[in-house]
């Protein structure tokens, strides 16, 4: 291999690592793991917390359980985006 396709692996190699390091390890030993974008036990257990507060809410009407079903059921979906919008520390300001 050229010296040039060699850097560009190890570029590579240095991103796949710090992107996510748990799946880099795992492909380093052998026995590969799920990516990040496929790890989704912690959403599935946030919205069915969620939900089950929601309807316990509705059931006995308890404004708070409503809201925090609510909450951690919204909070559940968005765990569920595999790519969630990348900050850079920079605040975006709206063009007026």
């Amino acid at each position: 291999m050229p010296q040039s396709d060699d850097k560009h692996l190890v570029d590579l190699a240095a991103r796949f690592e710090q992107d996510d390091p748990r799946f880099a390890r795992s492909m380093s030993s052998g026995r590969p793991t799920r990516p990040r974008e496929y790890r989704r036990a912690r959403a599935w257990w946030v919205l069915g917390i969620g939900l089950v507060l929601l309807t316990v809410g509705l059931i006995m009407p308890d404004g708070l359980l409503i809201a925090t079903g609510l909450v951690l059921s919204g909070i559940g979906v968005q765990l569920f985006d595999p790519y969630p919008p990348q900050t850079d520390g920079r605040q975006r300001h709206s063009a007026r």
